[in-house]
């Protein structure tokens, strides 16, 4: 499977899918998620599928009511109004990388394998990770691994890097050996994960084509359409959660003269809908899953 749609039900009854509606997918994949919207659409109803990964376009629906787009959700407006596509009666989105991302040595995702290092989620795109590994300063570094990945010694970690680039980094075995002395001996495949996903982070922009899609959400959205996000690690949920709350990313809502607070979206869940045990099981890759569900205002 190229990948299993996590909380797949969750979304779909959290998305309260009128079937004549508009939606978008904004992280197409597999198309897990666009195969149970479009189930629910009758033959009016339209799906707008974004991924800036060209292979994901293997999985292409053909239907005449679904459209797939290559490009980053960042360009989420621009599209919705090439295609004629506004306003959306729902947005969903499952941020993160695919099975297949991870699972395909060549893209240089996962710790396990030997490939390149690459890290791009759209191969069109100039800068890798071996671009980032290779030439940026030491303080750059550490700002990204412990902004990113949390990292307990990104001083040393960077530290090193810089040391060992003398002889350029280009493979994911070779920056693992280069940092060999950084990682932790008892816990080394959770230090390593934290590593590449800063790296994947920075190399993607992805804080930023966040940042910039939730901008869009409420301009594209008509008044009481939904919003389902799909965040894997604390950096992306605390935006989502923020901007539900507050319509910022500080998370403090802003109030008018009178004292008025106006955000544009109305919290659905409160607390994130995480995985069961049952689909924990069936895949373990879904255990970080959180889903947060808001109503436009």
């Amino acid at each position: 499977m190229y990948h299993q749609p996590a909380l797949l039900h969750e979304c779909i009854n959290g998305l309260c899918i009128v079937p004549s509606g508009i939606y978008a997918d904004l992280t197409f994949g597999g198309g897990g998620h666009s195969r149970a919207i479009l189930e629910k659409l009758d033959h009016s109803g339209r799906l707008i599928a974004f991924d800036q990964d060209e292979d994901a376009f293997q999985n292409c629906i053909a239907d005449e009511r679904f459209n797939l787009v290559h490009a980053n959700f960042r360009y989420l407006k621009n599209f919705l109004r090439l295609h004629k596509a506004l306003p959306l009666d729902g947005i969903l989105a499952d941020l993160g990388i695919s099975s297949y991302q991870i699972d395909t040595p060549e893209r240089g995702f996962a710790t396990r394998f030997d490939g390149p290092l690459d890290m791009r989620m759209g191969r069109n795109q100039g800068f890798t990770a071996a671009q980032m590994i290779n030439s940026y300063s030491e303080e750059k570094l550490i700002s990204v691994f412990k902004l990113y990945g949390e990292i307990s010694n990104a001083r040393q970690l960077s530290i090193t890097i810089t040391q060992e680039r003398k002889n350029p980094i280009t493979t994911t075995s070779g920056f693992i050996d280069a940092i060999k002395s950084c990682i932790p001996a008892n816990y080394a495949n959770k230090y390593l994960a934290q590593v590449f996903q800063a790296i994947r982070i920075e190399v993607n922009d992805e804080m930023s084509a966040l940042q910039t899609l939730l901008k869009q959400c409420a301009e594209v959205l008509k008044p009481g359409g939904i919003l389902a996000i799909i965040s894997y690690h604390s950096l992306e949920d605390r935006l989502v959660k923020n901007y539900i709350k507050a319509g910022n990313f500080e998370g403090e809502p802003e109030k008018d003269f009178y004292g008025n607070v106006d955000t544009p979206f109305k919290a659905i869940n409160r607390k994130p809908i995480v995985p069961g045990a049952e689909e924990i099981k069936q895949n373990p890759r879904s255990r970080s899953a959180k889903l947060r569900i808001a109503q436009k205002t």
